[in-house]
């Protein structure tokens, strides 16, 4: 059966050619009508997939003692803001306040989201205030001038569609967030490269065309224009006829507006990453996935709006930005936070309370368990962890 999704795309294909693939991905995950995140795709057990958040309350925690860690090195600024960039339904929020901060009363945790669908689950279980109460200044010493927004005690907790315009001194945070930005997808052939464009099989409308996918959606190779081809060039130079590749513009774009959003602080992006290089030598279908009910999806034509669409982070995209200050894996990244010391005060309550099997032991032993899932060499603890320091 066709979808509402599938016939607007098919339209929009007829009336202007094929379409950019990037356009193709935006309009199947973000379509505020018929895109995944707006059809009740999401993360989490019930989800599509499981991110690092949904595993348990461990990640959030161990986050949360970065924060700690990096408000102190700030001087401990108040406000401290926060930005769960991609923030979903909210679950690393939700961790990380339980996990009750030092910084708490400085803290402004804004979260970031643009499906209209998953931001609407951010007051389920969070007090949400308006934004303008996350940029609230303290109230002046005695005999200074007097300013119109007055502090509050922190936590505040704000929902919001993008990005801050305020200056943020503090932390942006962006978990899966950038493999879930449209990319533009490249195929090098003998004489330059070709874009993939995106068109209806020939003969066949939406929702026909074996080969197509179920929207009988098809690719068109095109010579990629002249700034796609530099940047592809640029980032693959040995490339061979076949190898196709992805050009984050999106991704990029995103850095840098978030590096031009701090005064002081970092920007932290936890992603399964690579370089275009590496990518340009592996299959296609190897970095460039999809998901539904946490199983892998069809080809990333197939029936959009129905399957999540992904793409490895090609951090020599991103360095040309800007290098990031630190680029480790996962496991490494919260074993420098701590980890290692809440996991065994895990294994210690779990051994005391065993016998008992009360919610305390259970609790505790699931903090072992999260562990092992967060640090798994071919899991979750693969994830790159890549930082940017301002100021």
């Amino acid at each position: 059966m066709t979808s509402a999704l599938e016939a607007r795309l098919a339209e929009r294909i007829a009336r202007h050619g094929p379409i950019p693939f990037d356009q193709f991905q935006e309009a199947a995950l973000y379509d505020p009508e018929g895109g995944f995140y707006a059809s009740g795709g999401s993360a989490g057990r019930r989800g599509d997939f499981v991110t690092s958040p949904e595993v348990g309350p461990l990640f959030g925690a161990v986050v949360a003692r970065a924060l700690d860690r990096w408000w102190d090195e700030l001087g401990r600024p108040d406000p401290f803001v926060v930005v769960d960039a991609g923030a979903g339904p909210g679950t690393l929020a939700r961790a990380v306040l339980a996990a009750a901060p030092a910084c708490a009363p400085a803290l402004r945790y804004l979260l970031v989201e643009r499906s209209a669908a998953q931001r609407a689950r951010h007051g389920e279980h969070l007090v949400l205030e308006p934004a303008v109460v996350a940029f609230a200044v303290p109230p002046p010493a005695e005999g200074d001038e007097p300013v119109p927004a007055r502090g509050v005690e922190g936590p505040v907790v704000v929902s919001l569609d993008r990005l801050p315009r305020e200056p943020v001194t503090g932390v942006i945070l962006a978990n899966e967030l950038l493999d879930n930005l449209p990319v533009a997808l490249l195929e090098r052939a003998p004489g330059g490269w070709l874009e993939v464009r995106v068109g209806v099989e020939e003969g066949a409308g939406a929702g026909a065309g074996a080969g197509a996918g179920v929207g009988g959606f098809a690719e068109i190779l095109v010579p990629a224009d002249g700034a796609l081809a530099e940047a592809a060039a640029r980032a693959a130079p040995d490339a061979r006829p076949g190898a196709r590749i992805p050009v984050e513009r999106h991704a990029v774009a995103w850095l840098r507006e978030a590096l031009g959003a701090l005064v002081a602080g970092r920007v932290v992006v936890f992603d399964y990453a690579d370089r275009t290089g590496s990518l340009a030598r592996r299959p296609w279908s190897d970095w460039l996935r999809t998901y539904r009910a946490h199983e892998r999806g069809g080809a990333p034509l197939d029936a959009p709006g129905s399957q999540d669409i992904t793409c490895e982070v090609a951090v020599d995209q991103l360095s040309r930005v800007r290098a990031p200050d630190a680029d480790r894996d996962q496991a490494g990244f919260l074993a420098a936070h701590g980890l290692g010391e809440l996991v065994e005060e895990g294994r210690q309550v779990w051994a005391e309370r065993a016998r008992f099997g009360d919610l305390a032991a259970l609790r505790a032993r699931s903090r072992v368990r999260e562990g092992e899932a967060l640090t798994d060499p071919g899991g979750l603890g693969a994830f790159r962890v890549l930082e940017w320091v301002v100021g």
